[in-house]
């Protein structure tokens, strides 16, 4: 009887050796029980009723050591299994998403500040709407510097602009502006002077002016001026050899349009001066040489002069014709002028001529 408990308590306790239990104990159990059977069983002979009754006693008090130990193996079998199915069960889930914060339900589509149909890459954040505003402000002018106009003029040898077709208005004169680009202060307002009578101008450059502060040349070219080539140093180039007037002359055109991108087709010698080989390097690059049909006389004015504005007009107006191609320079008294003397000009029935409609060849 028992043996027959003793064999009911270890088949009992082996379910609860699992992978995630204390097999040690189990181990140990099974090891103590093999030895009582031995003993009881016979395996350890027993020749008296006394003995056989010491041995009874043996295995009553191992009996209530197997179960005393099978109660602990149970208690801790079931902590260990808990945590070790927690373990387990943690091992065969996926790791956690960490989801971003949102103010919407997991299930709402983003939301946008575009209108219907336009691209998100199209939205801009504040400070890229600013600079997209400086942009689309000076887009538009430089675009129309670039734009296809009629050639309806043409140059004659004496630096006139003639008109191609008896049709067409002669009583113009061309606006010219030299030796910049040199402040900004002074090119604004005289680019918001042309913008107010719709004229349109052409800034004859120096290469070095230019690469002390290309963005004065863009400046120009961005509120429709026109570009044309002064010459790298402003020397007379009537006594240089040809090498040297062909840097002088091409130096620019490289610049300009390294900055513009877009290479200048009007050509002005410095002082006038350019020489047949200066002439011979401007056809050479596809350039229009010119010099200048009306003088201002602006350069010979000094700051401390009185009345540089009412000086300006008549020198101007003194020498006034149709065609007349007009040399005035980046200067503060011409700046200040520029206004009265276009009203003037308008009172006295001219118009200016777009540079752009002039023909790149005289005749």
């Amino acid at each position: 009887m028992a043996l027959r408990f003793l064999d009911i308590i270890i088949l009992a306790a082996a379910p609860i050796s699992t992978p995630h239990r204390n097999d040690e104990v189990f181990i140990s159990l099974t090891s103590l029980y093999g030895k009582i059977m031995l003993s009881v069983r016979g395996k350890i002979p027993a020749h008296t009723a006394k003995q056989q009754e010491s041995e009874m006693k043996k295995v009553g008090k191992a009996t209530t050591l197997l179960l005393l130990a099978a109660f602990l193996l149970s208690a801790c079998s079931n902590n260990d299994g808990n945590t070790g199915n927690t373990a387990a069960g943690n091992a065969s889930q996926p790791p956690a998403t960490v989801q971003p914060a949102t103010d919407q339900p997991a299930s709402a589509p983003a939301q946008t500040d575009s209108p219907a149909g336009e691209s998100p890459a199209a939205q801009a954040t504040p400070a890229a709407t600013t600079d997209a505003a400086v942009t689309a402000t000076a887009q538009p002018t430089g675009a129309a510097a670039s734009e296809e106009v009629p050639l309806l003029y043409h140059m004659n040898k004496n630096y006139d602009i003639i008109p191609n077709d008896a049709a067409t208005n002669k009583k113009v004169v061309l606006l010219t502006f030299d030796d910049g680009p040199k402040d900004a202060e002074l090119i604004n307002p005289l680019m918001d002077t042309l913008d107010k009578h719709k004229a349109k101008a052409i800034f004859f450059v120096n290469g070095y002016r230019v690469k002390e502060h290309p963005e004065l040349l863009e400046l120009i070219h961005n509120r429709g001026g026109i570009i044309g080539n002064h010459s790298w140093d402003h020397i007379v180039l009537k006594d240089k050899s040809e090498a040297e007037v062909k840097k002088q002359i091409e130096d620019v055109q490289n610049i300009v349009k390294e900055v513009t991108g877009q290479t200048p087709v009007f050509f002005r010698p410095p002082h006038g001066a350019g020489g047949d080989v200066g002439k011979k390097i401007a056809a050479d690059n596809g350039l229009l040489y010119m010099t200048w049909s009306v003088g201002s006389l602006d350069w010979e004015m000094k700051e401390k002069d009185t009345n540089k504005t009412e000086k300006l007009i008549t020198n101007v107006t003194s020498q006034l014709h149709s065609g007349s191609n007009i040399l005035m320079h980046e200067l503060p008294w011409t700046v200040e002028a520029l206004d009265t003397l276009l009203t003037t000009l308008e009172g006295k029935g001219y118009s200016f001529v777009d540079p752009r409609s002039i023909e790149l060849k005289m005749r």
